[in-house]
């Protein structure tokens, strides 16, 4: 877990992969206890920790991830979600040829297999995406930028599988994934409006080195 800002309010880190955001089942080190043993540690605080999880990445992507110190500040920060002033931004490879357009559909979460597939506008909820910026890449793939407005599960996975686009490594969604390999999707850049300041705050991390490989 790197650290990438910390204040009284704040700390922001950046997740690493194959890492849950908070324990699961596989009881697995996660990323909330890491944030708060850091906490405890360095600050020598007693008994529990208050550390706020406000937003979520997939155990398997790596990224940039914002933790509330504080309860106010954790409120604020998922009030800015629901207002849409939480910006967030991922770096996909998918397969194929993509250009910059915006994605709409309806997705519906299935609990019991954890995946969420397309459906109706009737059963499903509302999921858009914005793809900014696209690069074809020699092997017949497109490194793509994409501003996330709606934070559905699995969303931007599931939307490129359904286009026949599925992400480079995606061991869930993509019809021949190669066995093993890390998926190559990236939460490579976070803005949000600071709990207290109300400043404007922009987290980027740079690609990691099997990113493009």
């Amino acid at each position: 877990m790197k650290i990438v800002f910390e204040d009284n309010h704040l700390l922001v880190v950046i997740k690493p992969v194959n890492v849950p955001m908070q324990e699961d089942e596989s009881k697995d080190l996660d990323l909330l206890s890491m944030a708060k043993q850091y906490i405890k540690t360095t600050y020598n605080k007693p008994g529990n920790v208050y550390c706020g999880l406000v937003h979520r990445l997939d155990r398997p992507v790596s990224g940039v991830v914002v933790f509330a110190k504080t309860s106010k500040a954790a409120s604020r920060l998922s009030n800015q979600i629901r207002l849409h002033q939480f910006d967030k931004q991922y770096t996909a490879v998918v397969e194929g040829l993509v250009y910059p357009e915006t994605w709409t559909d309806y997705l519906v979460k299935d609990s019991k297999t954890n995946t969420s597939k397309v459906t109706t506008k009737d059963k499903g909820k509302y999921s858009e995406l914005e793809i900014i910026d696209s690069k074809h890449l020699k092997t017949n793939q497109s490194l793509i930028t994409i501003d996330l407005k709606t934070g559905r599960s699995h969303q931007i996975r599931v939307q490129c599988a359904s286009r026949m686009h599925p992400i480079v490594g995606d061991q869930r969604y993509h019809p021949n994934p190669i066995k093993n390999q890390q998926i190559k999707l990236l939460a490579h850049s976070l803005s949000i409006l600071h709990p207290i300041t109300q400043e404007r705050m922009t987290f980027t991390i740079d690609y990691p080195s099997w990113f493009l490989k």
